[in-house]
């Protein structure tokens, strides 16, 4: 055998049709055990529709994130940049690993790279069985013209952003105020006080107190972390589209539910249905929240610019705030809640290296992209990358997703936590606990549990 005939592990088939291209390299039968067994398999098992408290605490005794990000390095070392086949029995199945790659794909959607991705569709249709992810073809634009107009998509400020302000300033006033009292600042604490702000902006005041609603949702989305293998509860489903179509019917001025009542809804886009999303969406933003403001209270230079910027903004109007955006940003970025985004090909998509049939589906890895032990900044707290475009501009770093289908809360989950820490962080004294989580110049961990961050607080004498 010739050098130019000769064919090393990982390179791809030839294809004997004229004109075809080779399909893409395929890992080995042991390297796609280690990538299921050491990055996808803890993502999963940590619930990738709703966090399982215990295993998240197991993954980050274990470093999980981190062991995934080394082997999914490993399988670009050794294939190249991919997209990188891997043996999944019954299903195929690629990596994206490389950046122009990750941009190639968000940017294809709807078509050829799909967001409604078959186990993604599994998931969600347990709460939202008619919501834009799981949605294709036409009605998937429709739904997706619905979301965007409530949700104000691409506006830094909503145009609730005065009602919005309103109601997250008061409860996180509440929170601080218990704070100070027990000189703890805690997950739980954190997570009542942001469910009450999210139930607040999206549905009015009266659905402030309402924790059977987002417990109903909270079972729902367990079942989903499962897909299609757990039976749906429809009994529960229909409990919960009840109550928030009421909730829903009084569009209180103020909340999305007043928006969404004066935005024209095609027949067919089932408003009720838009909503579970943007409520299960804001709960991994209450962690991203409380990461940041971890990220804050361990930087004290960055805290003290903050107090400094908040000092000279008038309280009394929504703002921007620059620099809390850009950290809860970094925390997105350092500890992405959607560690893994999903697209199924529905044509033959032509790369590079080679070709992928139709029905694949493709798992862009964020945390690998983010956290690679390539980047200078993969481990340390850079939110110079937010306030000077650098990251808007990288493909490789997509807290939000991005392309058509991107994220279209994101304006407004970053307006509500700015607004939530700059109530926390230029009134409070907080240290990180348990001491030494976080340090100013050590690498930053591969994983974060926000269920066991925990504040020491005092109130601060000067404000």
């Amino acid at each position: 055998m010739t050098h130019s005939s000769a064919r090393t592990a990982g390179d791809p088939p030839a294809d004997p049709r004229p004109g075809a291209l080779p399909a893409l390299p395929e890992a080995s039968a042991a390297d796609t055990a280690r990538v299921l067994a050491l990055a996808v398999g803890p993502i999963v098992a940590q619930g990738v529709i709703a966090r399982r408290r215990r295993v998240v605490a197991l993954a980050g005794r274990f470093d999980t994130d981190a062991r995934g990000v080394r082997a999914l390095q490993v399988v670009r070392d050794r294939y190249g940049p991919g997209p990188v086949r891997l043996r999944v029995p019954g299903r195929r199945v690629a990596v994206v690993l490389d950046p122009q790659d990750v941009a190639t794909v968000l940017e294809g959607a709807p078509e050829p790279f799909a967001p409604a991705n078959r186990e993604k569709r599994g998931a969600l249709r347990h709460f939202q069985p008619h919501g834009v992810l799981v949605s294709s073809g036409q009605a998937r634009a429709q739904r997706r013209t619905v979301n965007e107009a409530v949700l104000d998509t691409g506006h830094p400020l909503h145009e609730n952003a005065a009602a919005i302000t309103h109601v997250v300033r008061q409860e996180a006033a509440a929170l601080r105020a218990a704070a100070v009292d027990s000189g703890v600042l805690d997950w739980d604490a954190f997570m009542r006080a942001w469910w009450r702000v999210v139930r607040r902006v999206v549905l009015g005041d009266g659905a402030r107190d309402d924790d059977a609603l987002t417990d109903d949702l909270t079972r729902l989305r367990r079942a989903g972390n499962w897909s299609g293998l757990h039976p749906r509860n429809r009994h529960v489903r229909e409990r919960m589209r009840q109550r928030l179509a009421a909730h829903l019917g009084r569009a209180e001025p103020g909340s999305l539910a007043a928006v969404m009542a004066r935005t024209p809804v095609p027949p067919g886009t089932d408003a009720v249905d838009q909503v579970p999303q943007w409520l299960f969406a804001f709960d991994p933003a209450g962690a991203v929240a409380l990461r940041a403001l971890a990220l804050v209270a361990a930087h004290p230079g960055f805290a003290r610019c903050v107090r400094d910027d908040l000092a000279e903004r008038d309280a009394t109007r929504p703002q921007e705030l620059p620099l809390l955006r850009a950290a809860v940003l970094e925390s997105a970025r350092l500890w992405p809640t959607t560690p893994l985004l999903l697209r199924d090909t529905v044509s033959e998509t032509r790369w590079a290296r080679g070709a992928l049939p139709a029905g694949t589906a493709l798992l862009i890895p964020t945390w690998y992209l983010h956290r690679n032990d390539a980047r200078p900044d993969a481990h340390r707290f850079s939110p110079d990358g937010w306030l000077d475009g650098t990251y808007d501009a990288d493909p490789a770093i997509v807290p939000f997703s991005a392309g058509p289908a991107h994220c279209p809360g994101r304006e407004l989950v970053l307006l509500t936590a700015s607004t939530m820490l700059a109530t926390l962080v230029g009134d409070l004294d907080l240290t990180v606990r348990p001491a030494g989580l976080l340090v100013p110049g050590r690498p930053l961990p591969g994983g974060l549990d926000p269920f066991t961050l925990r504040f020491a607080v005092r109130g601060r004498a000067d404000a």
